[in-house]
């Protein structure tokens, strides 16, 4: 009697179990990932892409230290192949001179129901920009446009700045 009793509280354990485990696994989830890597002068960030409102799109931004370029694509799941490069050409949008030693660092986020953003920061000049990815002319291929482009830095006044009127005028520096 009593082992039958233990074998009862078994397989009523093993039940419960099994039905919870059916419950907490059988929920579909949806997969909401980005992400981000470098290799020596190369970072590559994903985030989704809004070309088609029907159908999810993942978009991949790459950063050509050496071109000086801001790549983006998206592969086309119906045909399994890349859309095509579409290009920024970061010397100009950050004013940066030819060989400068620069220090990008990209990430994305998301900003709507199937459109990240990507943002762009260059720690040398301290400008910082936001891009987004969308369908080309004609729906064919990807274009990147920029939204904002700003600072994150204050810029140093030179020693012979005139304050704006109404402005505490900077402090001289101290003299060894």
């Amino acid at each position: 009697m009593q082992a039958a009793g233990r074998f009862g509280f078994l397989a009523a354990g093993i039940a419960v179990g099994v039905v919870g485990a059916m419950f907490y696994l059988g929920q579909p989830r949806p997969a909401g990932a980005a992400s981000n890597d470098r290799y020596q002068d190369t970072i590559m960030a994903t985030g989704a892409v809004s070309i088609n409102p029907r159908v999810q799109t993942d978009g991949v931004w790459m950063l050509d230290y050496k071109a000086g370029k801001l790549l983006g694509t998206v592969v086309d799941r119906n045909a399994g192949k890349i859309v095509g490069w579409a290009e920024v050409d970061l010397r100009g949008e950050f004013e940066i001179q030819a060989n400068a030693d620069v220090h990008f660092l990209m990430t994305t986020g998301y900003i709507t129901q199937g459109q990240s953003a990507l943002y762009l920061a260059e720690t040398s000049t301290g400008k910082f920009g936001v891009y987004t990815m969308g369908p080309g002319a004609n729906g064919t291929g990807v274009v990147i446009r920029r939204h904002d482009m700003t600072t994150f830095r204050e810029a140093v006044p030179p020693a012979n700045a005139v304050a704006p009127a109404g402005a505490a005028a900077p402090a001289a520096p101290k003299q060894p």
